[in-house]
């Protein structure tokens, strides 16, 4: 690398510069809170761990975004973390051992591979909540609602919400009786959404009538409320695992609809993002102006299992950046400082003063000799001086 190319950074990796740093702390703090008022413990999984552990349970996509090393202590392969989530499972499963409901939180960095999309970041500011020990539509709900009151605190309420449940593809595959191989060529079918290729594969492998026509039917089952009421009836020869999944998600739009009236809520029952690794409910946040999903989650119920405690679980995740670019309300506020000009002598009511600003909650800048202040590069509004009646605070 020449001279000149030093300051270069990898791509999809970037630097927060000061005003940047800022509104993604405030950010990330707020959401802190927000959970915490909701229950959700913080907890911080490490950046880094040994390779074997932390794809446990991950699902093969986090394993292609995982980043490997050696580690020169033990030998070891280790890897940095694409995804939190699996960690907090970890963590609710071995660490802790709580027997009824969990509920965590986070937020910290991770490292991707590859970008997860067109212009995305390689190095995600990920938050997120996961809720742990309940099997029930309601804990669903809780975490849906949270991930939405995750929107609300960037300002965004005109948000399209996309439900979907891998539960209903998994009970008409499993009817179906096909392959490993066969179920695997579907699934890639399905993803493309390749209609005329998927009419040709049912005719080849499946048999029945009916299930050739409910497996058909899955990608075109996508929109509002009448499309529940349409897979009702097109299900209604189904398992009951089929049955109990679409009435799940009728349940929980809702129930969302009924909190959330401003949110365009609609049924994607051939969406099947995670199906490796999710169970049941998933879902994606969307807003104007941007193509790909703002925050998402979903049932994992068992990844556990892999620590010697299945557990059910829920949970959603963002990327605090991503929060960030499309806030529609001002994360930092106008910039608020407070200049103290340098002084050859050490005054302690000068000392007491600055020590009591800054305990509450003021900025206070100390000028250093031979510089002339530049008040906005020190973002000082404000400036200490010294009167007839001791010192002060005065406008710049």
């Amino acid at each position: 690398m020449s001279r000149v190319d030093r300051w270069l950074l990898p791509d999809g990796v970037e630097e927060a510069l000061p005003a940047r740093a800022q509104a993604l702390e405030t950010l990330r703090r707020r959401l802190v809170d927000l959970y915490g008022s909701w229950g959700y413990q913080l907890v911080m999984p490490p950046l880094i761990e040994f390779l074997d552990a932390l794809l446990c349970g991950a699902g093969p996509d986090v394993e292609l975004q995982t980043f490997r090393l050696t580690d020169q202590l033990s030998g070891r392969a280790l890897g940095v973390r694409a995804d939190i989530t699996p960690q907090v499972a970890r963590i609710d499963a071995h660490a802790l051992k709580v027997s009824g409901p969990q509920r965590l939180c986070y937020a910290g960095s991770v490292l991707h591979a590859r970008p997860a999309g067109m212009a995305a970041s390689r190095a995600p500011l990920q938050a997120g909540a996961e809720l742990f020990g309940h099997a029930g539509i309601d804990a669903d709900v809780e975490v849906i609602s949270l991930m939405l009151e995750t929107l609300a605190i960037a300002g965004r309420t005109d948000v399209h919400l996309d439900l979907g449940h891998v539960g209903i593809y998994r009970g008409l595959v499993a009817e179906a009786a096909l392959d490993a191989q066969d179920e695997q060529q579907l699934f890639d079918i399905f993803q493309r959404k390749a209609v005329p290729e998927l009419e040709a594969f049912l005719a080849a492998k499946v048999a029945d009538a009916d299930r050739r026509t409910r497996l058909r039917a899955l990608v075109d089952l996508a929109g509002d409320a009448a499309v529940i009421e349409r897979a009702a009836k097109l299900f209604a020869g189904a398992g009951d695992a089929v049955q109990n999944a679409v009435s799940d998600m009728a349940t929980i739009g809702r129930r969302v609809r009924e909190r959330y009236p401003s949110v365009q809520v609609c049924f994607d029952l051939c969406e099947l993002r995670g199906y490796r690794y999710h169970s049941g409910c998933v879902f994606a946040a969307y807003v104007a102006g941007r193509s790909q999903e703002v925050a998402k989650g979903g049932r994992y119920d068992g990844i556990g299992e892999v620590f010697g405690r299945p557990r059910p679980a829920t949970g959603f995740s963002v990327d605090v950046k991503t929060l960030a670019d499309i806030a529609a309300v001002a994360l930092v506020p106008a910039a608020r400082g407070i200049y103290v000009p340098p002084f050859a002598a050490m005054d302690p009511a000068l000392e007491t003063m600055v020590a009591q600003l800054r305990a509450a909650g003021e900025r206070v800048v100390r000028g250093l000799p031979g510089q002339m202040p530049d008040f906005d590069e020190l973002q000082c509004d404000r400036q200490v001086q010294r009167g007839a009646q001791g010192w002060s605070v005065v406008p710049r």
